[in-house]
């Protein structure tokens, strides 16, 4: 059972900054963490790994310094780690993104693809599914629980605004998964110093076979016009007393005006 988990690396700061050109993240030199949804990816494909057997594969496509994500997967006890970094791939939206993920997982080759079922930055939701339809298989998002795994299937819940759904699915297959699904391990020091020394594969745009008209910057067909952080308001008043005088007191504020 080969395993993919995708992650991203995500500013871990409130001082995002934006690059005027290209109206994306300056992720260079900006503390970043992984995304929080992808380490319950990670622990997925891993407890898999304990159940059925196999390997896992991390793949982040970023900057250099994103290496600092993939071995932190690694300390957990991922076995493989891949980063696609070239120049080619700057400004890439969801779509450029998840044809360049998807090139790199079909070169690596995988059973089972799991993601975060979105990125806090960009909470789009998009690359996980996007994936798929690049790679033509089966995908099932917010996955809260995994009941079977077998060579040719697997058997899981998808969390529903009212319950959840029960889904087969054949193999190969992509999967995004919530926070309700698991709770991520913590790296063992023997898994830090591991990783510490592990050799991290690193992708080109050539590498991976990528056409250079669906990558980066050139390759996507959405792009940022404008970006801004909203104006903080200053004009709000705290209502105080008992649950019944607040209330009252609101009714009274929404009338005046003319809300209600």
């Amino acid at each position: 059972m080969n395993m993919v988990v995708c992650i991203k690396q995500v500013p871990d700061t409130s001082e995002v900054r934006i690059n005027p050109e290209t109206n994306t993240l300056i992720r260079e030199g900006v503390a970043s963490i992984i995304n929080p949804y992808d380490l319950h990816a990670i622990e997925a494909a891993l407890q898999i790994k304990e159940q059925a057997g196999g390997k896992v594969a991390v793949i982040t496509m970023g900057p250099p310094q994103a290496e600092t994500a993939l071995r932190e997967a690694l300390s957990m006890g991922v076995d493989d780690a891949v980063l696609l970094t070239d120049r080619a791939f700057a400004g890439s939206d969801t779509w450029a993104t998840s044809y360049t993920l998807a090139m790199a997982v079909g070169k690596l080759g995988a059973d089972i693809i799991l993601c975060g079922k979105q990125a806090i930055d960009g909470d789009t939701a998009q690359v996980g599914p996007e994936m798929a339809e690049f790679l033509n298989i089966p995908h099932v998002s917010y996955i809260s629980r995994i009941d079977e795994v077998r060579p040719d299937m697997i058997k899981v819940q998808r969390l529903m605004d009212e319950g959840y759904d029960v889904v087969e699915s054949s193999l190969p297959v992509l999967l995004t998964v919530v926070r309700e699904l698991n709770q991520p391990r913590l790296p063992s020091l023997k898994g830090k110093m591991a990783a510490k020394k592990a050799e991290i594969r690193k992708w080109s745009a050539s590498d991976i076979g990528a056409d250079a008209d669906k990558i980066g910057l050139q390759g996507s067909p959405t792009q940022v016009k404008n970006i801004f952080a909203p104006q903080a308001k200053k004009d709000r008043r705290m209502i105080e007393g008992s649950a019944e005088v607040q209330v009252d007191s609101l009714i009274q504020e929404l009338r005046g005006l003319k809300c209600v």
